[in-house]
């Protein structure tokens, strides 16, 4: 099993947008093969700062859904409120 942890710095006054384009990527991500479950957060001093916390299966999983179309699609809708790429961190315990 493994977490992903994926960044995010949204644009200024993107805010609401995002959260519902955040919703609708989480959501898609339930129904991909290997997924766990996910978590959203936001960082406390700078609101615009936002991260995604997911749990799956394996790597392979993972990487399936990342180049899947189904989140290029997503991700199509949500990169023009960012300020910069997502970052996205793969960690093992």
């Amino acid at each position: 099993m493994i977490h992903v942890l994926i960044e995010r710095h949204i644009a200024e006054g993107m805010e609401s947008t995002y959260e519902e384009a955040a919703r609708n990527t989480l959501h898609a991500a339930y129904q991909a093969d290997g997924f766990i479950n996910g978590e959203t957060f936001y960082d406390m001093q700078h609101s615009n700062h936002r991260y995604v916390l997911s749990r799956w299966r394996s790597a392979q999983d993972w990487s399936r859904w990342q180049h899947s179309d189904a989140r290029k699609e997503l991700m199509n809708r949500l990169n023009p409120i960012l300020d910069d790429q997502e970052k996205i961190t793969l960690l093992e315990n």
